[in-house]
């Protein structure tokens, strides 16, 4: 068996609940903000006013998103006072960074141009 043919014995196993999982957490990770949220918690735990510095974001926009990765489990937040810090849940999100990275360059950024979700028409550089 070779690996293409266990890659898609492994696929078709896996349900639908468990595939569904998986879309909606790359899906709370297809924002722009929540995803400069969860790279910039990667480097350690910040609190609401750091991240709309960093981001240049309006406070309830940021909040919006903490919100929402909250919801996902991505991340937590620890209160410490009347401030709130908040952190990643699983360090296992910076390695998934680093291999999205590493896809990128191995695509040449080709994801860039895809139709559907691309951020750079044809034709343009």
């Amino acid at each position: 068996m070779s690996m293409k043919d266990g890659v898609a014995a492994d696929a078709a196993s896996r349900s639908r609940d468990e595939l569904a999982a998986a879309a909606a957490m790359f899906h709370s990770l297809s924002d722009p903000t929540r995803l400069a949220i969860t790279r910039y918690l990667a480097c350690g735990e910040a609190r609401v006013v750091d991240l709309t510095r960093e981001l240049g974001l309006p406070q309830s926009t940021v909040s919006s998103h903490l919100a929402c990765l909250r919801e996902c489990g991505l991340i937590i937040g620890r209160p410490e006072g009347r401030q709130m810090y908040y952190g990643l849940t699983a360090p296992q999100l910076i390695d998934l960074f680093a291999a999205a990275e590493s896809l990128l360059t191995a695509t040449g950024n080709a994801v860039a141009l895809c139709p559907r979700y691309g951020t750079v028409t044809r034709g343009t550089s």
